[in-house]
């Protein structure tokens, strides 16, 4: 009985050499290649081209226009009214716009002083600015310690609030919502907001409001990162380097262009009316500052971002605060653009051109096309094509437009361009989470609504953890594998052996790089190490 199922069961080809595994799998990987696996791997090819091109052709536009704003001065002062806003002698100080500050934090021992501190050091007439700390700490120590702090600063003088809430819904949109409603905020006619390691210059209300104050169609100016710890670590620069192209260019293209852009949640002053128009803060994604710019945009609100008003502030520096980081920022605008699509394409307040802009060049391939192209071509077809040689991605697809993509985004930091091999490879390691993230976002998954605060340092934590992580880590390596990342190095790994053995393309040189970099990673050896207290 036995030996007819098992006659019955198996094919015939395999009845010499079912006793030997490995042969039985070759067998089988050959019978399924031709009909399936080709097809299949040639489809995949010809849509990861298609992507190339689109991320390719955006960036090669975005080049062009950044040096045509470059050769023709298109400076903000330029192209908006701007004139420094002076005391009138009959009127005093109430000629200033009043002015509310939002600083929103959560268990922010590190760093809660500094923003504070930043934000009442503003250079404003004192009984024409309003700082709201929104505290929704859950630690009471940490509480108590932000609560002290506003009122040391009330004591010297300045008008500075401290409103707490009884729970946490919305996460930073419900903070900042919550926010808005309390009285004396009616009498405000813009409202700046730091996140909780942001340090602005004592001038940025004068180098800001102006903008608002003499362009009513400016809805919101936005101004530019500036990284104190930049230099820790090697994942620090190369994060540097890619939000860096961001602000040079992503941001200044849409600016000068469209007068549009993603509001990046901090550093920037929004007029209360365009905000209000709006429909306010929701919490509908993780994304709610890149929401509330959209709906505004659609109410024919203007964008202008000040890229020579840089505000201080700290990058993660820990590898798991920076995957949590970057699960929030691809998940949250592919499960908004899921949302809004067909509330864009609906709108009549806006033109035709604006609408691609915002669906083709700002959702579409920024936010989607760019995270996949990137692991799915790069991390998973071009090395699967080394096993399937049938299957041949043309030159250009595989070396020539990535190259330029990479010299393009490179220009932002060129201090960094040395860095350009590490970058690369430290992307495609992070495009593992980012396409993982998207996917998740735009079929609402199950950690589709996850915020998890990004943890910051500070000086004190970083001093501390340079004594100990050496002793503590060797206790916690179980801590800090990351299966997800050394599956994919193992599966570089041995596309990379295949190729030496049997490839002619050479790409073994590339898929051994990439490799090591995802094990470097899924072993936990990235950013700083910072050891439980």
């Amino acid at each position: 009985m036995d030996r007819i199922s098992e006659t019955t069961l198996l094919p015939e080809a395999f009845q010499g050499t079912r006793d030997d595994i490995s042969e039985q799998i070759q067998l089988l990987w050959e019978q399924i290649r031709a009909p399936l696996i080709v097809p299949l791997l040639k489809i995949a090819v010809f849509v990861c081209l298609f992507m190339s091109l689109t991320l390719f052709i955006e960036r090669v536009y975005m080049g062009v226009v950044i040096v045509l704003i470059k050769l023709f001065g298109r400076k903000p002062e330029k192209r908006y009214k701007w004139e420094p806003i002076k005391d009138d002698v009959e009127m005093g100080k109430s000629t200033y716009p009043m002015v509310l500050v939002q600083i929103p934090m959560y268990n922010e021992k590190e760093v809660y002083q500094l923003s504070i501190g930043a934000a009442c050091g503003l250079s404003w007439p004192s009984e024409r600015v309003i700082i709201q700390v929104l505290d929704d700490s859950t630690d009471p120590v940490i509480k108590d310690l932000v609560e002290l702090e506003c009122q040391r600063w009330a004591s010297k003088g300045i008008n500075i609030k401290y409103e707490i809430r009884d729970n946490r819904n919305g996460y930073k949109a419900g903070a900042l919502k919550e926010g808005m409603k309390h009285s004396y905020v009616k009498q405000c006619d813009y409202v700046a907001i730091f996140d909780a390691d942001f340090q602005p210059e004592p001038d940025f209300l004068w180098r800001t409001i102006p903008f608002l104050a003499q362009n009513p169609e400016i809805g919101l100016v936005q101004a530019r990162w500036k990284f104190v710890n930049s230099d820790e670590c090697l994942m620090t620069r190369m994060q540097e380097m890619s939000l860096d192209y961001h602000f040079t260019v992503e941001q200044e293209v849409g600016s000068s262009t469209y007068a549009f852009f993603g509001f990046n949640g901090t550093a920037g002053v929004w007029r209360i009316a365009a905000l209000n128009e709006a429909g306010g803060w929701k919490d509908r994604t993780t994304v709610e500052d890149m929401d509330l710019a959209v709906r505004a945009s659609l109410k024919g609100w203007k964008f202008l971002y000040v890229g020579a008003l840089k505000v201080k502030n700290e990058l993660p520096s820990t590898f798991k605060a920076y995957r949590y980081q970057q699960h929030r920022w691809s998940c949250g605008p592919a499960n908004l653009f899921r949302k809004m699509a067909m509330e864009i394409i609906r709108n009549k307040r806006v033109s035709l051109w604006k609408k691609v802009h915002v669906i083709y060049s700002f959702f579409f391939v920024r936010k989607i096309v760019a995270h996949l192209v990137t692991f799915i071509f790069y991390c998973v077809v071009l090395p699967a094509t080394v096993l399937v040689p049938e299957v041949v991605v043309p030159k250009w697809g595989a070396v020539y437009i990535p190259s330029i993509i990479t010299l393009l985004n490179a220009v932002g930091t060129p201090r960094s361009l040395h860095l350009l091999v590490f970058w690369i490879l430290f992307e495609n390691v992070m495009s593992l989470h980012r396409t993982k993230a998207t996917f998740i976002g735009l079929l609402e998954a199950g950690r589709v609504n996850e915020w998890i605060v990004t943890e910051k340092l500070g000086d004190a934590l970083k001093t501390k953890a340079s004594t100990k992580a050496t002793k503590k880590l060797r206790l916690r390596i179980g801590e800090r594998l990351h299966m997800l990342e050394l599956g994919v190095g193992a599966f570089l790994f041995f596309c990379g052996c295949y190729d030496v053995a049997f490839g002619k393309n050479h790409y073994f040189i590339y898929l051994y790089l990439q490799a090591i970099a995802f094990f470097i990673a899924g072993f936990g050896y990235v950013g700083t190490f910072v050891p439980n207290s």
